[in-house]
């Protein structure tokens, strides 16, 4: 009886140390891979469930060409990119131009590739906007009226208006305009003044076509007043120190995924053609955009109040 109790307790001490050791290797293999995974991060230009979900087949195309994970993380601020890149808290992002600006100036972040657009561009371009029905048509109809922006980190969506009003003579906002807020994304601006929560709004071209093509109000009861120079549309961005095999992977697999079926598909969910190379030299109309608008990209204070 004795004996047979004393296998009982082998066995079961036995099962668990079999178990233990199970979910020690298992631990570690998902500790590996997490060590050995990307994040790359997105920025809320539209609703971020929408954002995601565009992005979502191009992070499963790049984990499975990499062979290691790659994780998408919605970045709740526009700015915020800027300290969990310099935390390593994300390898990289998918950065629109004013803060793929403000990455290379302040971090030295490296740019990848940029997609091209359905309609053959590589660029967008900002636009400053009423309704038909507001009877504003100059800067000096605005004054007094509700300006919406987008985040203090955006190109179409702050730098450019706030570097056109100077142009115009408005050289404070907070004091020309009876309010000014900020939206938090591009939809939200345009839906701004679209709904009558403000007079004039601000967003980059592409969001504003891309509403339009879901929503007939946008062309019928919106007029765009200004437009800015073009700039490099949203590229991918990674820290200067991530490994250099990393870099080369990402840069080849964006650059050639109109290559792939697989990777048209992908495509065709990002709303791209194909991808091409970009370097920090293609951001130099954001750089003097930034000069016109009075801010120094080296000390930048990008978040919003």
């Amino acid at each position: 009886m004795v004996s047979l109790n004393y296998k009982k307790v082998c066995c079961s001490l036995l099962s668990l140390f079999i178990l233990i050791h199970i979910f020690c290797i298992t631990f570690a293999a998902e500790a590996m891979g997490q060590e050995e995974g990307l994040v790359i991060g997105l920025l809320p230009e539209i609703n971020v469930f929408k954002q995601k979900q565009r992005f979502e087949p191009l992070a499963a195309y790049l984990s499975k060409h990499m062979g290691i994970p790659v994780n998408l993380t919605m970045l709740s601020r526009y700015g915020n990119v800027i300290s969990r890149m310099k935390k390593e808290e994300v390898d990289g992002a998918f950065l629109g131009s004013f803060t793929g600006a403000l990455a290379i100036t302040q971090l030295y972040a490296v740019p990848l590739a940029r997609p091209i657009n359905t309609d053959g561009t590589s660029t967008y371009f900002g636009r400053i906007f009423v309704k038909k029905s507001s009877n504003i048509n100059s800067v000096s109809d605005m004054k007094g009226k509700t300006l919406a922006l987008v985040e203090r980190a955006t190109t179409g969506g702050y730098i450019f208006p706030l570097a056109w009003l100077k142009h115009q003579g408005v050289d404070d906002i907070n004091t020309y305009f009876s309010h000014h807020f900020f939206a938090g994304s591009h939809d939200g601006a345009i839906d701004a003044v679209l709904n009558d929560k403000a007079d004039v709004g601000a967003a980059k071209n592409t969001i504003y076509e891309l509403m339009g093509r879901s929503d007939p109000r946008i062309d019928t009861e919106l007029v765009v007043l200004a437009e800015s120079p073009r700039v490099p549309s949203n590229g991918l961005f990674v820290r200067e120190n991530l490994g250099e095999e990393y870099k080369v992977q990402l840069k080849e697999l964006l650059l050639n995924l109109h290559q792939d079926p697989e990777g048209f598909e992908v495509l065709r969910q990002l709303g791209a053609k194909r991808f091409v190379e970009t370097g920090r030299e293609d951001y130099k109309p954001v750089f003097d955009m930034a000069v016109e608008a009075g801010i120094d990209l080296k000390t930048y204070d990008y978040y919003n109040p």
